[in-house]
């Protein structure tokens, strides 16, 4: 595995570049946002928030619109707004420094077997359709009328799971487990905006079905009202 770490402090990136190297994960460390935005994302990025020239979260902002690897924030900011804020737009998980690596080579190896994309097949029933959304495992894609929807990676989670039991109520504390991680921190603001970025971009909210204070569910235009 090879990293791209965007740190700028010297006594945080040597120690963390070596104790990766023990796991067998090779770093390509930038110093600065932009130099990040230029760099070859890697299999996975560790991305600093306190940055000398662009702010991290905007930093991971720019990766998230066009690429889908992997980003965990590392930051000494303690403010949860930055916490969630990094999560809603994209980032894959965060840790506070200082951290072990140990800890966070569990992590990014916890995020790589969620976002690994599925094996190659020649079974179609990998494509799961309902109704005119069409959602297939094999590419990670879905699909509205036959046109490909633009889903960031937990979007696209999000989705498949509701899809798998369309019309079934998937509880939001089991959504947050799978979608983000068993230990998730952030508040319940972080999977509403994602439910509602979703619903927007499948063009009809009642695609979604909010029931209060207990979860989500899929519904099926067809099985709308039932």
């Amino acid at each position: 595995m090879r990293v791209l770490l965007v740190e700028d402090d010297e006594s945080i990136a040597e120690p963390l570049a070596e104790g990766l190297a023990r796991y067998g994960i090779s770093t390509h460390r930038v110093v600065t946002g932009r130099a990040a935005l230029d760099a070859p994302p890697g299999d996975f990025v560790l991305l600093d928030l306190g940055l000398p020239d662009i702010d991290g979260i905007d930093v991971c902002r720019r990766i998230r619109q066009t690429s889908d690897v992997p980003i965990i924030m590392l930051t000494a900011r303690g403010d949860e707004t930055d916490r969630v804020l990094g999560l809603e737009i994209g980032a894959d998980d965060y840790m506070p420094k200082p951290f072990s690596t140990r800890e966070l080579v569990a992590r990014m190896r916890a995020i790589g077997r969620r976002t690994r994309p599925a094996e190659p097949t020649t079974d179609t029933s990998a494509a799961h359709r309902l109704g005119p959304l069409t959602i297939d495992d094999r590419t990670r894609q879905a699909h509205l009328h036959g046109e490909p929807l633009a889903l960031t990676p937990k979007e696209y989670h999000l989705l498949a799971l509701l899809a798998a039991d369309p019309g079934a109520v998937v509880d939001r504390r089991r959504i947050l487990e799978t979608v983000w991680e068993p230990n998730f921190f952030g508040r319940g603001k972080t999977l509403d905006f994602h439910v509602a970025t979703l619903r927007r971009k499948l063009g009809d909210p009642h695609w979604i079905e909010n029931r209060r204070g207990i979860g989500f569910r899929l519904v099926v235009p067809d099985s709308r009202g039932a």
